[in-house]
This record gives C-alpha cells, structure tokens and sequence, in this order.
C-alpha cells in the first residue's frame, strides 16, 4: 500500500464506521421506537464506533498490502481461500465484538442482541469495504498499466537513440575522415581544428543525460562544432545563421535533435557556390525553428534512419509535444518545442 491508499483506507473506515453506528443515535428520542427497547449509552456508542473502525482499517490492510495472505491468495487466483479468508475474519469479528459488547455493556432485556447487532453492523461494513477495495484495485491496476507503459516509451525511445548513435557514427565517421585527409594536406592546421570538431561531435554523441533531455546550450555547442565541419568540406556553399536568445539556453530537448536535422538538410539538398545551403535557427515565439533553403537533389544520401517521424515521437514521450514540419517550394522549415 502506498500513502494515498493507506489515506483512502482510514477515511473509508472513518467514514463507513460512522455511517453504520449512527442510527443508535435514534435512541435519543424518548418517544422512538428503539428507545423503547435500547437504553442510549454513549460509552457503548464510542465502542461500537472504535470496533468498527478497527474492523474495516484491518479489512484494507489485509487486502490492500501486497505482501498478506489474503492479497497473495488474490494475485494467485485462488479465490476460494480468498473469500473463505475472508468470511472466517468477518464471523471471529461478530463473535469477539459482540462477546466483549455483552460483557461491558450487558443489558437483561436483550442479552442476544449484541451479537445480531454487531452482524449486520459488520456486514454492512464489509459490503462498503469490498466495494471500495474494489475501487482501490482498480486504480492501483490502471496506475501500474501507465507505469508500465511509460517504461516500455522510455524503453523504446533508448533503443531508438542507441540505434541512431550506432547507424550515424560509421556513416558520418566515414564522410568526415574522407574529408579529413583532403584537408591534411591541404592544410594542417586546419586539419588539427577538424580533429577537435570532430571529437566534440562524437564525444556528445555518445554522452546522454539520464533521462535523455539536454539543456539547448548543449545542443547548440554540439552542434556548431558539426556545422564547422560541414563547412570545412563544403566551404562557401554552405553557410549557417545562429540565432538564439540567452534566456532560453537553459530550456530542454530531447539528446540529439538538432544535428540530425541539419545531417538531413546536408543530404538532401545540392549545396554549389552559385547557390549554397542556407541553414537558419532562431526562435519563433517559444518554438525553436530550424529552416533551409531547397535545391533538392534527385538521389539523396542513404539515411541513418532517425526519420522525421521517429523524431516526432521522442518529442511526444519526452517533451508532451510534437514538432511542426512544413515545406514550401524554396523552403524547408521545423519547429521544435522546448521545455523549460
């Protein structure tokens, strides 16, 4: 039993306690009916009230509490020990309440009627405390149903990020080398600033967060050292705007968003010097844009396969949003929500 239920039982039992005890207070009226055969004692109305709520707070506990008898016998689906369990607490409960009642507050006119009054009290009790055990299960059965499927999303979306990580490191690990040993003899000094570059790259890459979320600031780093790269191969066809406020680097995105983007951007579009890729990303209210221009190229790259698609709902299992897509005839444009 968690804090809540153990909550839910002793209210219950408050409640239901005070519910069955309370027509004794009837006994009050000197012209009633029942005073005309029960004497009102409080003391004896005080102990039927504390019985009863014993009663039922040790009914939930029994049947609530994973680790009792009654609640093994129950997963188990033995029901006959369970409801047979159950029946022999309910009758050893009449039997000690109504024995104790007679013998603190023994009254000749009715010696017997203490324990058929403290049957149907008890019964009655018993069928609003089953009733609301019910309802308790059924809640805890739909809590663990969301519990689980929450870790099988987190479980999926792992797996996810851990096939791309492995798909686009020999990929990009091979584009980046080619291009590597041009610039090596070109210019090695450059080549040294492309080395450091790409270990950024490959080192945030391989590094999550627990949980996945990424502050932007981490993101933004990872991701100017991979636009400096694909500036090194591509040079000045292609070029990348930055622009984003300060007060929103320490918002949250799911571990590797943005370089797939611009990876997809690279890919599958022409970049020449007559016309070069122009890479924006700024902030559009609170939605984080990255846009690019179009020149589409007939047979792009193979993918990685971190599909638009496949981003999308990262985006809906860990940010509770999705992103916006949206393609003109010059233009390529994604809106990413942000946590804050």
């Amino acid at each position: 039993m968690d804090k809540n239920e153990r909550r839910i039982s002793w209210y219950s039992s408050l409640l239901i306690a005070l519910l069955v005890n309370t027509p004794k207070l009837l006994a009050l009226r000197e012209k009633g009916i029942l005073a005309q055969y029960w004497h009102f004692n409080p003391l004896e109305l005080l102990y039927q009230f504390l019985f009863n709520l014993l009663f039922c707070g040790l009914i939930f506990q029994l049947n609530l509490n994973p680790s009792s008898k009654l609640s093994i016998y129950r997963e188990k689906n033995k029901i006959s020990l369970y409801v047979i369990s159950n029946a022999l607490i309910f009758f050893f409960a009449v039997f000690v309440g109504g024995v104790l009642q007679n013998k603190l507050f023994f009254t000749p006119q009715l010696p017997k009627v203490y324990l058929a009054g403290n049957f149907v009290r008890l019964f009655l009790s018993s069928i609003l405390t089953g009733i609301l055990i019910k309802i308790v299960l059924l809640v805890r059965s739909s809590k663990n149903k969301e519990v689980e499927n929450e870790q099988l999303k987190m479980a999926y979306m792992q797996t996810e990020l851990e096939l791309l990580k492995e798909q686009m490191n020999p990929h990009f690990l091979f584009n980046s080398l080619s291009s590597l040993s041009g610039v090596i003899r070109e210019n090695p000094a450059l080549a040294q600033k492309y080395v450091r570059d790409l270990s950024t790259v490959f080192r945030y890459a391989l590094n999550r967060s627990k949980n996945n979320l990424v502050i932007l600031s981490d993101e933004l780093t990872m991701l100017k050292a991979f636009a400096r790269l694909i500036t090194m191969r591509l040079e000045n066809a292609f070029k990348m705007e930055i622009n984003i406020p300060t007060e929103v680097l320490n918002y949250k995105l799911p571990h590797l968003t943005l370089q797939p983007l611009l990876e997809n951007a690279v890919k599958h579009n022409a970049a020449t010097l007559t016309k070069p890729l122009n890479v924006k990303l700024y902030m559009d209210d609170d939605l984080l844009v990255l846009s690019n221009n179009l020149n589409e190229i007939p047979t792009p790259e193979s993918s990685n396969g971190m599909g638009l698609a496949n981003l999308n709902e990262r985006f809906k299992i860990m940010v509770k949003q999705e992103i916006e897509i949206s393609k003109s005839q010059s233009e390529f444009l994604v809106k990413i929500p942000l946590k804050a």
